[in-house]
């Protein structure tokens, strides 16, 4: 089902589900979604599979022209979204009649925001995966970001929703430009020193213009190393911090490569990727050391209020 026209594509506009876990021992990043949460939200208030391919949105948002009727929810950042000229609200179900114009304007908050429609967006599998991994050139829309004159297409719905959704008030994320998350250290934490760590730690540090879906290059106090030597490439997993020779972090992202040489001084915890998701360049970030048993419990916390979330929706008759 021909869903909407690509009118002018944004900055950078691609599909993405929940990733392809599995294929990092081949050398094939997990991609999926930057942050998980607002993702999640978005489909569930079409009342999709929490996983189905739905746009992600960076910063200057697409001008899309729909071909047939829709509904569609947008989250996550706040791009101003319009129908049609009207201001358009996030976090809700929303009703698209054919001939309708989604816009997005001034970045109000957050960095990313995600367009789930009722059904899901129809490209091909990849490795089991909907999601676009642009430096490999596969997924999504012919592995690369959406660009005008292309043609989105929809799965189509077994029968539209007979009622709008919405995401209570109170369970809407707010997006700061200021961050602090949370880190175990390691596994390469004896590379550095303790005041290497101290600076680490007791930090502010800045998100560059060299930020991406790979990774967060940050700049701030340099982070001293103690083996300057460097080391033997191993795994790197989406919250991994790198410690170039440069002594400025790098947080590798949901793009990030497999394997890397630079130590890794801590590993942030998931739930926090998802939020370091929606910083932007100037976006400050800080680091807080947990233990193992403190990252697990937020990453049981994290998923509960994911599954929850649906019997959380409020209802309301279609506008």
């Amino acid at each position: 089902m021909k869903l909407c026209r690509v009118v002018k594509p944004g900055l950078l506009t691609t599909i993405q589900d929940l990733g392809r876990p599995g294929f990092q021992r081949y050398g094939v990043p997990t991609s999926g979604a930057m942050d998980t949460f607002a993702f999640t939200a978005a489909n569930l208030l079409v009342d999709n599979q929490p996983d189905a391919a739905s746009l992600e949105i960076t910063l200057l948002g697409p001008e899309l022209e729909f071909l047939s009727k829709a509904q569609i929810a947008i989250t996550g950042a706040d791009l101003s979204p319009t129908i049609n000229g009207e201001e358009a609200s996030c976090w809700q179900t929303l009703q698209i009649l054919k001939d309708d114009t989604l816009t997005f304007g001034h970045p109000r908050s957050g960095c990313r925001a995600y367009l789930a429609v009722r059904g899901g967006i129809d490209v091909p599998t990849v490795l089991g995966s909907r999601s676009t991994y642009l430096r490999g050139r596969f997924g999504g829309f012919q592995g690369r970001q959406l660009k005008a004159g292309d043609t989105v297409e929809a799965q189509k719905p077994t029968k539209p929703l007979e009622h709008n959704l919405s995401i209570p008030h109170e369970l809407i994320p707010r997006y700061n430009d200021e961050l602090t998350v949370g880190v175990v250290l390691g596994p390469q934490s004896d590379h550095f020193t303790d005041e290497g760590i101290q600076v680490f730690l007791s930090n502010t540090y800045t998100v560059t213009i060299d930020s991406d879906r790979m990774g967060y290059r940050l700049a701030g106090q340099k982070v001293k190393q103690s083996v300057p030597t460097g080391m033997v490439s191993d795994a790197i997993t989406p919250g991994s911090v790198q410690i170039p020779p440069s002594g400025q972090p790098i947080v590798m992202m949901r793009d990030a490569q497999t394997t890397g040489g630079y130590p890794k001084i801590a590993v942030v915890n998931t739930p926090d990727v998802s939020r370091l998701g929606q910083l932007r360049p100037n976006h400050r970030v800080r680091f807080l050391k947990t233990s193992i048993s403190e990252a697990r419990r937020s990453l049981i916390e994290y998923h509960k209020r994911l599954s929850q979330l649906r019997g959380k929706l409020k209802e309301s008759p279609p506008s």
